[in-house]
């Protein structure tokens, strides 16, 4: 490199690094590809607020549902790269729609710049009471025993309730009848009456049920126990070894933001996610907080992309 060309290097890396310490010199947008009031929604207006008092700048959350996110995906992947415009990236937007819709309007990983995953949300495994059940491992015995007679209700076709499914047949080598909803609260009512006997969803939304006896929990879908549930084991441990399903979000950003820009954002929210006041709600919610670096999360992008795309291809999941 010529001196000419490393000093223009230098000035470049000066200007953003100065432009990163004026950030941000107006409102940032925090785009969510979904209603108000869901996880994705939740977490970005904890993490918002936080972040307005650490940047003395508004940081407003901006709902554009449709499409399984895909919508706001789009919006937020054509905005200028310059700081100002942030996305509740999901397993939805960045995992299973790349993997399952066509024609795809971004690419989740050329489009963004990562800036930090800041929780996960382990998918439970539940039951209806007179299923004669009380553990993975019986669940699993009274499945194969009854192929194709036991039904498992989904939020609706390539959801992530119905890849958390499928991937348990597969690993075990049970045979389940899928029943799909169009949401998950329709798909929970009829798990409470009996219509459908087993689900596979975010803990948090189906926990209010088991505690009152409703449904019957058998298992977690993290590596981990989760702190908020300790007695509910993993179904890893539970005889399906390496068993990982759930939900998860993070914030990304316009590729081609700034990377001085993406640091401050990204060691703002992971300090945010772990403060005591949201740690504690994300926590209480049988959430795992991360608060991750932005190569930690690039890197959890393409795991997931794969980890989906696989159990995608080898249940033969279309949309119908």
């Amino acid at each position: 490199m010529s001196g000419r060309s490393l000093t223009l290097v230098l000035a470049l890396l000066a200007c953003g690094a100065v432009a990163a310490q004026q950030y941000p010199v107006k409102p940032v947008r925090i785009i969510v590809g979904f209603t108000p009031g869901g996880g994705n929604d939740v977490i970005s207006r904890l993490v918002a607020a936080k972040l307005t008092t650490a940047f003395s700048r508004q940081f407003v959350v901006e709902n554009r549902p449709g499409a399984g996110g895909m919508i706001g995906a789009e919006l937020a992947a054509k905005a200028p790269p310059d700081g100002y415009t942030l996305f509740l990236a999901g397993v939805a937007t960045h995992g299973i729609n790349p993997n399952l819709q066509k024609n795809v309007p971004y690419d989740p990983v050329k489009d963004f710049d990562p800036v930090s995953l800041m929780a996960t949300a382990p998918a439970l495994l539940a039951v209806h009471p007179s299923l004669p059940v009380r553990s993975v491992k019986q669940f699993i015995t009274l499945a194969k025993a009854r192929p194709g007679e036991i039904n498992y209700a989904s939020s609706g076709h390539g959801s992530s309730s119905q890849l958390a499914a499928e991937l348990f047949k597969s690993m075990t080598g049970t045979r389940l009848v899928h029943v799909p909803y169009k949401g998950i609260g329709a798909a929970s009512t009829d798990l409470l009456s009996g219509q459908v006997q087993v689900m596979f969803n975010a803990a948090a939304a189906l926990l209010v049920h088991t505690k009152a006896g409703r449904m019957r929990a058998l298992g977690v879908g993290s590596l981990e126990r989760v702190p908020a549930i300790p007695d509910i084991p993993t179904i890893a441990e539970s005889g399906v070894p390496g068993y990982e399903a759930g939900s998860w979000y993070g914030f990304v950003a316009p590729a081609g933001t700034p990377r001085a820009i993406v640091d401050r954002l990204s060691r703002e929210t992971a300090a945010a996610v772990k403060s005591p006041d949201i740690s504690r709600k994300l926590t209480g919610d049988a959430n795992i907080v991360i608060g991750s670096s932005p190569e930690a999360f690039a890197a959890h992008i393409k795991s997931e992309l794969a980890r989906i795309g696989k159990v995608i291809r080898d249940a033969k999941i279309t949309l119908e």
